[in-house]
């Protein structure tokens, strides 16, 4: 790409830790190449933060400059929120899905190059009166897909790696059975493999945890292993994917942690992120699979306990921006 990357960056919750991390992961990547960056959220808020936090970064207000500014910011919201908003206050969690959504529009419009998302709190949203299941779940009715996965990816400080896609997300354990579906679980697999390609990995071969423990014990058990997990390995197969069929997760993450495989498909949401917040949990990466467009998120909250001290880690948002960055190169073109 011959011009500069423009990353989009909501700036999430303003009363968690969103803004800050968002600033600081930027100070961080400054001079590390020409990226443009467009912050999505409040004015008055980056700008004080960017102050208090001695950051410097040369920050302008989109709406008053020509646009060829490095670090913009605009709030298409046309107003400053009100300085002295509680934690999870439903004025900010309204505002922090405005500000995703209108990150989400301009990828759509190919006017950024991916949008990375601070983080928001889901039930802070829900109270404030937002229909709201998830940032994947509401970015992919914006875009117009159904076909979409969560993968959270992060390495230890040793290098090693997981990947791990997500075949539900949001559900109450109870509902994870009867809303799997071997379609479902199929496209993730797929997803991780072109996941696996994108960032340029040599191989891409999918371990597919089982739902029951022991995956089932043949049909002793559980008989989803059976009757919809397998048979989505068998077609995913068939489209010369390197995929191993239903496994035990409690060994399969053990494999994966050795390189034995490239990206893990899990069943639900906490099977597959505690091992992955085990191994890196403050250089985790939440990626949308499956968007027309780029965004990633940090894995991890808005962390009211510690807003507003200058306290908090930027790794994860770092390492969110450096992922959104790699894939924008990798795709080319705007």
């Amino acid at each position: 790409m011959d011009s500069p990357l423009f990353i989009g960056i909501s700036l999430g919750d303003v009363t968690g830790i969103g803004p800050e991390v968002a600033l600081k992961a930027l100070k961080l990547e400054e001079s590390q190449d020409d990226t443009r960056y467009l912050l999505l959220g409040d004015v008055a808020v980056a700008k004080a933060l960017n102050s208090q936090l001695g950051l410097d970064l040369p920050l302008m207000e989109a709406s008053v400059t020509g646009g060829t500014e490095r670090f913009r910011v605009l709030n298409p919201l046309g107003r400053d929120l009100p300085s002295d908003l509680p934690a999870g206050s439903a004025v900010a969690a309204r505002a922090a899905v405005a500000w995703i959504q209108e990150g989400a529009k301009q990828c759509l419009r190919k006017e950024l190059d991916g949008l990375v998302t601070a983080p928001v709190n889901k039930e802070s949203i829900v109270r404030a009166g937002v229909k709201f299941v998830g940032q994947t779940e509401m970015l992919s009715e914006l875009a117009g897909t159904q076909k979409t996965a969560m993968m959270l990816l992060g390495t230890d400080d040793r290098g090693r790696w997981l990947r791990v896609a997500l075949a539900t997300t949001h559900l109450p354990l109870r509902a994870v059975a009867e809303q799997l579906t071997t379609q479902k679980i199929q496209a993730t697999i797929e997803l991780s493999a072109a996941a696996c390609r994108a960032l340029g990995l040599e191989r891409a071969r999918i371990g597919v945890c089982g739902l029951n423990p022991h995956p089932g014990e043949g049909g002793q058990i559980g008989t989803e292993e059976l009757t919809t997990i397998a048979p989505a390995v068998h077609a995913a197969r068939s489209q010369q994917i390197d995929a191993v069929c239903p496994l035990s997760a409690d060994a399969l993450f053990y494999h994966a942690y050795r390189g034995e495989y490239d990206a893990v498909v899990a069943m639900y949401h906490d099977q597959g992120l505690a091992p992955l917040k085990m191994v890196a949990f403050e250089q985790g990466v939440n990626w949308t699979l499956g968007l027309p467009f780029i965004r990633t998120s940090p894995d991890h909250g808005t962390a009211y306990d510690i807003a507003g001290r200058g306290v908090a880690n930027p790794a994860s948002m770092q390492a969110a921006l450096r992922l959104a960055k790699t894939l924008a190169r990798q795709r080319g073109s705007r």
